[in-house]
């Protein structure tokens, strides 16, 4: 993490692509959960445990991805996260998957904390907190998502 954005390097392997060697579509979508699940990770929010204390737990509530240039076998693909806008009760996060300078894909997502009835619900405190500090100046933890 630095500068506000958080980094997951990923490498293309034959099981990730089509028979082309051109990595298939859905697998992006993969590669960006495991890269906001590490981002929280390394934020200290232990959603396993408020999922276990009944709290709820983040579900994502809509997204919008853009291809602009395939991966391929062999690539290196980095991650970058950055938090757009941190709400009470739902965060919206900017995803891009980079091939050395080149933009492969851009995706924008909204994550919500719902309850176990899945019902929207105020996120944990000390997690729009650890959000603020990672976040850049540029963005407020109150601002509405």
């Amino acid at each position: 993490m630095r500068d506000g954005v958080h980094y997951y390097a990923v490498r293309v392997f034959f099981e990730d692509t089509d028979l082309s060697g051109v990595v298939y579509h859905a697998n992006y979508l993969r590669w960006f959960e495991r890269a906001r699940s590490d981002l929280l990770d390394r934020l200290g929010i232990d959603q396993r445990a408020a999922f276990d204390a009944g709290e709820g737990a983040y579900a994502v509530s809509d997204l919008a991805i853009r291809y602009a240039a395939p991966a391929r076998l062999g690539d290196t693909v980095m991650i970058e996260t950055r938090a757009e806008k941190i709400a009470r009760a739902s965060c919206r996060l900017s995803q891009r998957a980079l091939r050395g300078g080149d933009l492969l894909s851009h995706m924008s997502v909204r994550v919500g904390f719902v309850a176990p009835d899945g019902r929207p619900r105020r996120q944990p405190g000390g997690w729009i907190e650890a959000f603020a500090a990672f976040d850049t100046p540029s963005h407020s933890p109150k601002e509405a998502c």
